[in-house]
């Protein structure tokens, strides 16, 4: 497709002025559209984001942030081949968004879905806070963009097939990327790209779809990368030629941050083979070489003597008990019955399967990087301050990424491919190795959590849930979205960005008379980010274990007191949907039980039922799991499903075994193996998913399915051991070798 916005629609400061741009856009042999304010934007471009307290999310609040660059989000062309291809302002890291927005391309176009390309754009600073990928926001925040540019495109096509027949639009309609007359005539779209492209723009009137006319959307449908992906043409930040581009690696701390005092071998690891560079950056020692293998040696040869670190005095206990010291006691007295409980979550790492990486050419007066990125345009600014770099010489690139859950927020990699490209004068592939990226990437915080809840008469009285975790970096662009509407969300004040992101995600589904939520961070300096679901994950799993033991305080099945306390219609289908498929109640064979989790976010909503083997406590394993989720307006269900099953999965793991344990500062942790992420032979092979029917607009999915599987599981090993966890992971021995610092 090439550059959608060419050099001369550019400010100097790499914006585009709105009206050269379009002007830039539709001047072409190929259709090339991008909406203007006026036909993409509603009258109020707030009126379409939920503002009550009570409703508005994290995902709503991220939408506020992007309204007023969201009509220059999708820049969509129409090839002369026929071919419809979409820029995307986002990241694909697995999630499938990719496949959704050409379905909703595909469909509001008439054209076959294997007509149309999707790419991922580079970096656009002049979408200020609308490139960024986080939250369960992409398909809500695109829905109406991409509808309005491909009905703007469609508009366009049939209005130009009109004027070559001299036949009214309003009498034409399309079908299987044509415009068909009512004579039967038909012109493809390529024959019609370079007159549409001439039309006025005074002449565009386009109005997407009704939802009830929808033929692909909300049909299950294969990714569109898949085929790619198995066959390994799918291309990866490493995969990216560069010429030129040589193997890098770093060197790190024994300890989190630590820096690098002395280099006492530099010589003799310059004169081992294939080694081409040496270089100390901020992070540790950088080698490059002409192979990855040769470059692992020489690292490994290194002989460093290192300055002291952020966290070296810290360990697992130490962190516990400054946790539990820092959460705020409940304040309701307990003059009726209640229930008080204290958990632990340990500390998570993100685990993609690909390792941080990027590649970075930086020349003088210039730099260009690729890198799988969920943030590009700050991504940009980092870069740019690190090498002393105007912005605009900067070019960031986004690639396909092999898995995130919140890692890929972050451009660590990319500025540190970019320093090290600077420093030895020559393009760069870094990689960091398995045991780096465990112990120096980021991780999901430690928390401590204090839960008490009172009750009386059938009633549940008050609700409070007292938090206190490591405090979860935020500098990758959210805090500035949130910033940027802090005057409007409900929640704001003086809270910090933490505290807003978890009150405007963690809330209760339940009735529970006065509900009180509270986070209180602990600012060690350790490397940690946002991982799938947040909060949510520790803290309204920790609400689905003391829903159970509520229950049974009062004498009630766990499915129906749940039912008597949610909140909505909506609700509880979705948990009946689940015990009815589950069978829910079922006698089971001693050491099995059933558990179920309930979980409402991102204007979605799940419920998880499970069974568990633990006639081996230490040994248990999922055998059984049904999943039901609404999701509102689904668009591709059998990604949601993809979604709802990696969910789960990563609740398996984090809930029985998966954790990083810190000792002295360092995660001991080093791979797969020791982090105990689950395997197939860990995974239920019989797993129920049902997507409820489309109903409104699109609620979020990527992080939904993780607290309510937490809770589920929970519950079930509870039920099967008899023994109520209160520390995750479950089973957390240190049953390995660790690897040297």
């Amino acid at each position: 497709m090439g550059s959608p916005t060419p050099s001369s629609a550019r400010h100097e400061d790499g914006a585009v002025d709105r009206r050269r741009f379009l002007t830039v856009l539709v001047a072409a042999p190929t259709l090339t559209l991008a909406l203007s304010a006026e036909t993409a934007a509603p009258a109020d471009a707030s009126s379409s984001v939920p503002q009550p307290a009570d409703i508005m999310d994290a995902g709503d609040a991220l939408i506020l942030a992007g309204t007023p660059t969201a009509h220059l989000m999708l820049v969509l062309e129409v090839a002369e081949n026929g071919e419809v291809r979409v820029e995307l302002p986002r990241a694909e890291v697995g999630q499938g968004i990719t496949t959704a927005v050409a379905m909703l391309v595909a469909e509001e176009l008439d054209v076959p879905l294997g007509k149309v390309r999707v790419r991922l754009a580079d970096a656009r600073p002049e979408l200020l806070l609308s490139q960024l990928t986080g939250g369960s926001n992409s398909v809500r925040a695109l829905y109406d963009p991409v509808r309005k540019a491909a009905a703007a495109a469609r508009a366009r096509l049939v209005a130009a097939a009109g004027e070559l027949w001299d036949v009214p639009a309003g009498r034409l309609v399309t079908r299987g990327g044509a415009v068909v007359a009512p004579d039967g005539r038909r012109a493809a779209y390529g024959s019609l790209t370079t007159r549409a492209a001439k039309l006025p723009l005074s002449r565009l009137t386009a109005k997407p779809k009704p939802e009830s006319e929808h033929k692909l959307v909300g049909t299950p449908t294969s990714r569109v990368d898949a085929r790619a992906m198995v066959t390994g043409q799918l291309r990866y930040a490493l995969d990216i030629d560069v010429p030129g581009a040589k193997p890098a690696m770093v060197r790190r701390p024994p300890t989190i941050n630590g820096t690098v005092r002395l280099v006492k071998n530099e010589t003799a690891v310059r004169a081992m083979p294939g080694v081409i560079a040496l270089t100390v950056i901020p992070t540790g020692v950088a080698v490059v070489g002409e192979t990855f293998g040769q470059v692992m040696d020489a690292v490994e040869a290194l002989d460093v003597t290192w300055n002291a670190g952020t966290a070296d005095s810290l360990s697992d206990a130490g962190i516990r008990k400054r946790l539990r010291a820092a959460v705020l006691p409940p304040v309701v007295p307990p003059l009726t019955g209640h229930i008080e409980a204290e958990f632990d979550f340990a500390f998570v790492s993100h685990a993609p399967l690909e390792t941080n990486c990027a590649v970075a050419d930086v020349r003088k007066g210039r730099a260009e990087i690729w890198a799988g990125l969920k943030s590009p345009i700050l991504a940009r600014q980092e870069i740019a301050a690190a090498l002393g770099l105007p912005e605009r010489q900067v070019t960031v690139h986004v690639t396909q990424s092999g898995g995130s859950f919140g890692r890929k927020l972050f451009a660590d990699a990319a500025v540190e491919a970019a320093r090290i490209s600077k420093a030895v004068g020559r393009p760069v592939k870094l990689m960091w190795s398995r045991i780096d990226d465990m112990r120096h990437g980021r991780a999901r915080p430690a928390s401590h959590h204090k839960i008490r809840a009172t009750y009386t008469r059938g009633k549940v009285l008050t609700y409070e849930h007292r938090v206190a975790a490591v405090e979860t970096d935020f500098r990758h662009g959210v805090g500035e979205m949130l910033t940027a509407v802090a005057t409007r969300l409900p929640v704001a004040g003086n809270m910090s960005f933490a505290q807003a992101v978890f009150h405007l995600s963690v809330k209760v589904p339940y009735r529970f008379g006065v509900v009180t939520e509270l986070l209180k961070e602990v600012p060690l300096k350790m490397h940690t980010a946002s991982w799938r679901s947040v909060w949510s994950a520790n803290t309204r799993g920790a609400d689905e274990i003391i829903v159970d033991e509520l229950a049974a305080k009062m004498r009630k099945d766990p499915v129906e007191f749940r039912r008597e306390f949610l909140k909505t219609a909506r609700q509880r289908a979705v948990l009946d949907k689940v015990a009815k498929e589950g069978n829910w109640g079922r006698d089971m064979p001693a050491g099995f039980a059933q558990g179920v989790g309930f979980h409402d976010e991102y204007k979605s909503c799940t419920a998880c039922l499970v069974e568990i083997d633990a006639r081996n406590p230490k040994k248990p394993r999922v055998v059984k799991a049904v999943i039901a989720a609404d999701v509102g307006r689904p668009i591709n269900p059998r990604g949601l499903e993809a979604q709802l099953l990696g969910g789960l999965t990563d609740a398996i793991s984090t809930t029985l075994r998966a954790g990083l344990h810190i000792d002295r500062g360092l995660p001991l942790e080093g791979s797969y193996s020791q982090f105990h992420y689950a395997r197939q032979k860990d995974s239920p092979t019989d797993v129920q998913i049902f997507i409820m029917p489309a109903n409104g607009e699109p609620g979020g999915a990527g992080e939904l399915g993780v607290p309510a599987a937490v809770g589920a599981i929970a519950n079930a090993y509870a039920r099967a051991t008899g023994t109520r966890p209160r520390s995750f992971p479950i089973n957390f021995d240190v049953d390995f070798t660790p690897f040297p610092r």
